[in-house]
């Protein structure tokens, strides 16, 4: 039996890959959405500071700042088409001396030439307004009204089920290996067979230079930013009502402290540079130096419970812009260095790549196109089915709870099963109910949630 072959592959399942996926699905083209691991979004994608941003701090004139401001008003009404939480915080940069003080109104200039108009210097006694709990010794800030927080796993997973219901192939546990030309198609050499496509567009995130290699390229290398975070209990939300941002230095943006959709409050990210790709774990070192940022921010943080840490990796190069260009002759597309901003530029990202493509392919969008699909809310600024009495009315499941910390109930982990996407892990059923993500982290409903997950949510 020959290996199929497609129009288009995309390589990388995570939110920018899955957004291109997506749009190409709108097109007449077949197209195949490759992952090496078991799960969309289970790379990078996974493990950020779920803010949709404005693009106040971007540097002006380049790719990305471009992107990620076209792209906070595509996701933006995506988001409300397909139910995913976002909540309208704001955000507030603090400036805690007379260097940051200082830096304010070019701050705000700069957000100004972004696009960011509403954006204001305001003094000590309207920081403490905004966010009480600060710590003493603030002389002014800078707010960005626009600034929001959202589900980094539900927009990966919309984005995912959308292009699989516009037509689009998914192949999961497929890691990309080795590539041959035979002047027509690119065979994709993987773990689980060849797939051909006449054209490849590379969004493999951390392996994207890997990649790029393979197709004759020496171009860029991908360094792993390992960026650790704190998440703290839920009785701490009243402390951080908006986004508090450090005023970037030459270091970098700095330790923030800002709250979840899910109504727990993080800490973070660290910034360490590494050498192993596969370093996701925490260190004791990360915690030490985040809690000191911590204390010396908002104090009183540290008095409330830590229910969770974890760290991301995010795919560092050495340029100041993302790198995405297209090789004609070799029918290849590379999308990479997209960094923390792929979150909220992933739509426009994926509408520049697509309109990069025409005229090597008909890239037209075609008639009759299913709507965004539903997604079930994991934010606590909605109404969750646990709350719902209509719902639990219709289905007694959805008043049958599992996971007590996160309130997720049996009907929301049956629909996981028997979504489009189904989880493959018991982690990637986590990621689309929130179950074992609470107080415990699954000591009490662990071995439960286990269970179904091995029954396939049917139990």
């Amino acid at each position: 039996m020959s290996a199929p072959a497609f129009d288009v592959a995309v390589i990388g399942a995570g939110l920018v890959g899955a957004a291109i996926a997506r749009r190409l699905g709108g097109t007449a083209l077949s197209t195949v959405l490759i992952e090496a691991r078991d799960d969309v979004g289970d790379g990078t994608s996974k493990a950020n500071t779920a803010i949709l941003h404005t693009g106040f701090d971007a540097r002006p004139g380049t790719l990305e700042s471009r992107l990620v401001a076209r792209g906070y008003h595509l996701l933006g009404e995506y988001a409300a088409a397909a139910g995913i939480p976002v909540e309208r915080t704001g955000a507030l940069l603090v400036a805690w001396d007379d260097e940051q003080l200082a830096a304010l109104p070019g701050l705000r200039d700069k957000a100004t030439r972004n696009g960011c108009t509403e954006c204001s210097i305001v003094d000590s006694g309207q920081v403490y307004r905004e966010v009480p709990a600060l710590a003493p010794g603030a002389l002014g800030g800078l707010t960005v009204p626009g600034e929001s927080i959202t589900c980094t796993w539900t927009t990966n997973l919309a984005l995912a089920t959308d292009a699989v219901r516009r037509g689009v192939t998914l192949r999961r546990g497929h890691r990309v290996t080795a590539v041959r030309d035979d002047g027509t198609h690119t065979w994709l050499g993987t773990g689980a067979g060849e797939i051909g496509a006449r054209w490849v567009v590379n969004a493999a995130g951390l392996g994207a230079d890997g990649l790029d290699r393979l197709f004759g390229h020496e171009r860029f290398t991908v360094t792993p930013r390992r960026g650790e975070l704190l998440v703290f209990d839920k009785l701490a939300r009243p402390k951080a009502p908006k986004i508090v941002l450090p005023v970037p230095s030459k270091a970098g943006k700095g330790v923030l402290i800002s709250p979840t959709i899910y109504g727990n409050v993080m800490l973070g990210p660290t910034a360490e540079d590494l050498e192993d790709r596969t370093a996701t774990g925490t260190s004791e070192a990360g915690f030490a130096f985040l809690r000191a940022k911590g204390a010396a921010i908002l104090p009183s943080l540290l008095d409330e419970e830590v229910t969770a840490a974890y760290a991301g990796l995010r795919a560092a190069v050495d340029a100041d812009d993302y790198l995405i260009d297209v090789d004609g002759p070799r029918r290849y597309a590379l999308v990479g260095g997209i960094r923390s901003t792929g979150l909220t530029a992933c739509l426009a990202i994926a509408e520049h790549v697509v309109s990069l493509l025409d005229g090597a392919l008909d890239v037209r969008e075609r008639p009759g196109l299913p709507p965004p699909p539903r997604m079930p809310n994991l934010g606590e600024a909605g109404v969750r089915p646990y709350r719902d009495g209509a719902a639990i009315a219709g289905d007694p499941e959805y008043g049958r709870i599992v996971c007590f910390c996160e309130r997720v109930t049996r009907g929301e982990i049956r629909d996981a099963y028997a979504s489009t996407i189904p989880p493959a892990t018991v982690d990637g059923l986590r990621r689309r109910t929130r179950a074992m993500n609470g107080r415990c982290q699954g000591f009490y409903c662990g071995a439960e949630v286990a269970a179904l997950h091995e029954a396939g949510g049917a139990r």
